[in-house]
């Protein structure tokens, strides 16, 4: 497939390689090989970074392993309920019919699939929740950074005419979508915003003031740059004539703001009432008995 973008030619070819499985042969899409790259990376971060998180790796693994592949699950589910496609069996839904597995996925089915079930394992396995969270918080952006490229060696997850002479992106694809022209390359627009609030994030994990904290930002951070990015795209999934990601991610990152402001407040709240009580305290011991006594006396007769 030929691309041109910001005004480099180059040719993609989106099957890396053909395993010798079925009459006509497996192909494995350099997608896959993309986005197995980004869940690795995602791991292995997670590996370095699980003690100051206040997790144990091991246990943390078994989570991984258990809700990866529902995950999958959840982001294929997700797809196939909105995009309309007609799944007439289980083969349909896996791709075994088409010799090269399911091609469509949801990266909110992946993300709120993981989210139930990884809680739900956390609970099993005696792990914070809100700890392996706020970990993998981070990895998601490691991973959905990385793996938006996989949408650049399909010729996907673009957008509509840019209308400038260089600023953009064309193909065999998108001419087919939108027209002759360049278009707005939303996959690299993702990565980017990604990749930038995985090393915001990652900055502000080492000063986290509470557990759930970094996950509420990530909240936000996302759900804010795919509400930007998700209107300029043309191969939404919606619900009647709306756009499914960009009132989800509306939702998310106000629910999450909001959130944010009211714990913050309620430690701030929480620490005036510690100090005013240390005060008061400190107050009564430095006073004699009597003394004290005598002015508990006197502001009861004020109160009264």
């Amino acid at each position: 497939m030929e691309v041109t973008i910001f005004g480099i030619h180059l040719t993609v070819h989106p099957v890396a390689f053909t395993l010798p499985i079925g009459k006509n042969g497996w192909d494995v899409y350099w997608y896959g090989i993309i986005i197995a790259t980004g869940f690795l990376l995602a791991i292995i971060y997670g590996r370095l970074n699980a003690k100051r998180f206040n997790l144990d790796f091991d246990k943390l693994l078994d989570v991984i392993i258990v809700t990866v592949p529902v995950a999958i699950l959840c982001a294929r589910t997700y797809y196939v309920i909105f995009s309309g496609d007609h799944i007439s069996s289980v083969s349909d839904f896996f791709g075994f019919s088409s010799g090269s597995g399911f091609s469509g996925i949801a990266i909110y089915g992946g993300v709120i699939g993981a989210a139930i079930c990884g809680t739900l394992m956390c609970k099993l396995k005696k792990i914070n929740m809100l700890d392996a969270l706020d970990l993998a918080s981070l990895g998601f952006l490691i991973g959905q950074g990385i793996g938006r490229w996989g949408n650049f060696t399909n010729q996907e997850a673009f957008g509509a005419l840019t209308g400038s002479s260089f600023w953009g992106m064309t193909s065999a694809n998108t001419v087919k979508e939108v027209g002759e022209g360049l278009v707005h390359p939303c996959f690299l627009y993702e990565s980017v915003w990604c990749i930038a609030g995985f090393f915001v994030l990652h900055f502000l994990s080492k000063k986290r003031k509470f557990s759930g904290e970094v996950a509420l930002y990530y909240c936000v951070w996302y759900g804010f740059g795919r509400a930007i990015i998700e209107p300029l795209r043309t191969d939404s999934l919606r619900i009647g004539p709306f756009k499914v990601s960009f009132l989800l991610s509306l939702v998310i990152c106000i629910g999450a703001a909001v959130a944010l402001v009211m714990i913050r407040k309620r430690r701030i709240e929480a620490v005036r009432e510690s100090e005013y009580a240390e005060v008061f305290a400190e107050e009564n011991e430095e006073q004699p008995d009597g003394q004290a006594e005598k002015t508990n006396n006197e502001d009861g007769e004020e109160n009264e």
